[in-house]
């Protein structure tokens, strides 16, 4: 078993999109693998989890106007 990663950011922090944001399947109202959110878009880590599969962080990210994406550190950057 691998050692799982320490978390590189927190909870509370402004983060913003790194890349635009894929739709995996937990969007009902975007087009399957259409875009979520644009890369450079802002917003807030709500939660800091584990993914227990893959052993890694996981960020919940409030982005406004009530769009909470979970995301993996390659996928946001600090403001």
């Amino acid at each position: 078993m691998t050692e799982g990663r320490f978390p590189k950011y927190r909870r509370g922090q402004r983060v913003k999109a790194a890349i635009d944001l894929i739709n995996d399947g937990s969007f009902p109202n975007t087009e399957p693998d259409g875009i979520v959110l644009g890369a450079g878009a802002t917003g807030e880590i709500v939660r800091v989890a584990i993914h227990t599969e893959a052993d890694v962080p996981i960020y919940t990210v409030d982005f406004g106007v009530q769009l909470l994406i979970g995301c993996f550190e390659e996928e946001i950057t600090v403001l």
